[in-house]
């Protein structure tokens, strides 16, 4: 039993720990997740039908205990760490760099599907299935986060554009 948790542990907590800084943005948050999803498990003790399944159920569990924790009104009270320079990721896991700055400024609900899409590679009925939301739902909230994360990318290429323009014109 003990070597089933060890090995469940190896192949899952770093999912439930991305999932968990999908929602909570935080390093604490998305240990504590993790922790939280384990404890759960060992209490329970669940029997998997295969692999699928048993990815599935802890993916579900970590987005319970995430929005339950999320809406708790302890959660709502505690002031987050932001103020004292706390990075979300510790730099040497950053490899993303700026896209993950880019990512972490979306909102967690299109955090979490971006992240079952496109790096765990579910397809958009299985998130639903997932996340308990229908596929239209799931499809609008990949559209908007990707125009999100468009946006994001040019606005820098649009404020050249402007100054140039008014270079241009000679209004600077």
């Amino acid at each position: 039993m003990e070597q089933d948790a060890k090995e469940l542990f190896a192949r899952y907590a770093d999912m439930i720990y991305r999932i968990a800084m999908s929602y909570g943005n935080s390093v604490p948050f998305a240990e504590d997740m993790v922790q939280e999803v384990f404890v759960r498990y060992l209490k329970k003790r669940p029997g998997f039908e295969n692999s699928v399944h048993e990815k599935a159920w802890f993916i579900r569990v970590a987005v319970n205990c995430c929005k339950s924790t999320l809406s708790s009104a302890w959660s709502r009270r505690v002031c987050p760490l932001d103020a004292a320079g706390q990075l979300a990721v510790p730099f040497e896991r950053r490899q993303e760099g700026e896209l993950y700055e880019m990512l972490s400024c979306l909102p967690a609900k299109y955090r979490i599907v971006l992240y079952l899409r496109y790096y765990e590679e579910y397809q958009v009925k299985e998130i639903a299935k997932i996340l308990g939301i229908t596929p239209n739902l799931v499809s609008a909230r990949l559209r908007r986060a990707k125009e999100m994360l468009r946006q994001e990318l040019l606005k820098p290429y649009q404020q050249q554009e402007k100054e140039a323009f008014l270079d241009e014109t000679g209004i600077i």
